[in-house]
């Protein structure tokens, strides 16, 4: 019976791969040929789905960051993590499975566009820009690809495997979506790259299965994942339920009165540095920032520059997600990623509120356009990457006595100097900025990590 059922299902699952390569064929034909009504419904619906994003800039400014989850950064970085997480978990075959997928869709991709040569929509209201051939939607396919093949890896986590596979589901559409309302795509192209990323994801899936059976493994349905005996190791944590301490309430309320004695001193040391005005800063603050403004040289503009491009919000905030997926991978333990979430929560809000209490001018120099709308004091930049940093050391130290442990912690921590460095020389910090920064990250990490990392009581 469990035989017969197998065989059913794996009949269905190459009819629907069959079905989509032919509608894919069928789809690239008439895009190919520019059959007159595929043409005008395609140039209907970017019409009006253009007209409806270009009316509200909130709109516009949630689509292009809603289709970065299908871009090739945002892909390749989720595809690394992920095999990250298969390496460490000594799933190595798995992890070259999902490698060859994702780098496989993108390849193909490509030889299509190149095939087809099918220009970008020419709309009436230009929302966005994009290069390169319109067929396929290269986002659409790389969403299918990348994400259809972690769902399937990880749906041998039984508890996780509807949510994630509504969350795959909506993200691809709402990619697909985002390209035709952004005027870079058609619908066809939307449409088109789904087919050829499930035809895709089909084929390889056949070959990574027919690959197990070749080496012995047991058979399983696609429900329970691509490597059903690798449940275990997939899976987040060592148990199935997160051990809460007894005194959590209590542990809580300490992270809450070291926080609120750092916003007092924030405060006050703020109120200190702002005494003569918020665009008075004392003399010595003054001297270092013309001192170094002065010996600004186009060699170390350009080094900045690229400190600054990969130590802003964004890259902070995905080096969070990295360490916490990576830390998580190698302790099967909520600890270390709540180490890292209560340490940037904690110094965000911190920051938040400081600089908009404080409300300090910035030097006088010459400041980037691009600065964000915050105040001079504290630093966030500095801060958040020195609570990253601090975390990563602490993580690093504590977890393991191997050799490589001490470069590491080291090369954490020169990050948030390096930062401090950027925000020196490019004159939009004073140095009492990073003091401030220091009495915030520093203080406040060491109590979130005593209080998370420290080993559970046990009864008896």
């Amino acid at each position: 019976m469990v035989v017969e059922r197998f065989a059913v299902r794996s009949a269905v699952s190459l009819v629907a791969a069959c079905a989509a390569g032919v509608a894919f064929a069928v789809l690239m034909a008439l895009v190919w040929v520019g059959w007159a009504p595929v043409r005008e419904v395609d140039r209907a619906i970017s019409d009006g789905l253009t007209r409806w994003a270009d009316r509200s800039e909130v709109v516009g400014t949630a689509l292009s960051g809603l289709t970065r989850l299908g871009d090739t950064a945002t892909l390749t970085g989720i595809t690394a993590l992920a095999v990250a997480w298969l390496l460490l978990r000594r799933r190595p075959w798995v992890a070259a499975h999902v490698v060859v997928t994702a780098a496989g869709g993108g390849l193909l991709g490509v030889v299509v566009k190149e095939l087809v040569e099918r220009l970008r929509p020419l709309v009436d209201v230009e929302v966005a820009r994009a290069a390169g051939w319109s067929f396929p939607s290269g986002h659409t396919l790389g969403a299918t690809v990348t994400y259809g093949v972690l769902l399937l890896v990880f749906a041998s986590v039984r508890r996780a495997r509807r949510a994630v596979t509504a969350l795959v589901v909506a993200i691809v559409l709402v990619v697909g979506f985002t390209r035709v309302a952004l005027g870079v795509h058609y619908a066809t192209d939307v449409l088109g790259g789904l087919l050829l990323g499930v035809l895709w994801l089909a084929l390889t899936t056949e070959v990574f299965r027919r690959w197990r059976r070749d080496e012995g493994l047991a058979e399983a349905p696609l429900s329970r994942g691509l490597a059903p005996e690798a449940a275990d190791d997939l899976r987040p944590l060592a148990g199935r339920r997160v051990h809460v301490p007894d005194d959590f309430r209590f542990l809580a309320a300490r992270l809450l009165v070291v926080w609120g004695l750092l916003l007092g001193a924030l405060f006050a040391l703020g109120s200190l540095l702002t005494a003569a005005g918020p665009d008075v800063p004392p003399a010595w603050d003054r001297a270092v920032v013309e001192w170094i403004a002065e010996r600004r040289v186009p060699a170390w503009d350009a080094v900045m520059d690229r400190v600054q491009d990969y130590t802003g919000t964004w890259p902070v905030i995905g080096a969070a997600v990295v360490v916490c997926v990576l830390a998580l991978a190698v302790t099967r333990s909520w600890r270390p990623v709540l180490l890292v979430t209560l340490g940037m929560l904690g110094e965000v809000t911190l920051f938040l509120i400081t600089t908009a209490v404080v409300d300090r001018a910035r030097p006088a120099a010459k400041l980037p356009d691009d600065l964000p709308p915050t105040s001079s004091f504290p630093s966030g930049h500095v801060a958040a990457s020195l609570v990253l940093a601090s975390a990563v050391a602490v993580l690093v130290l504590r977890g393991t006595r191997k050799w490589w442990r001490v470069p590491v912690a080291v090369i954490a921590l020169a990050v948030p100097v390096a930062v401090a460095a950027q925000r020196l020389y490019s004159g939009v910090h004073y140095p009492t900025d990073l003091l401030g920064s220091l009495l915030l990250a520093l203080p406040w990490l060491t109590a979130v990590a005593v209080t998370t990392l420290k080993t559970p009581r046990t009864a008896g």
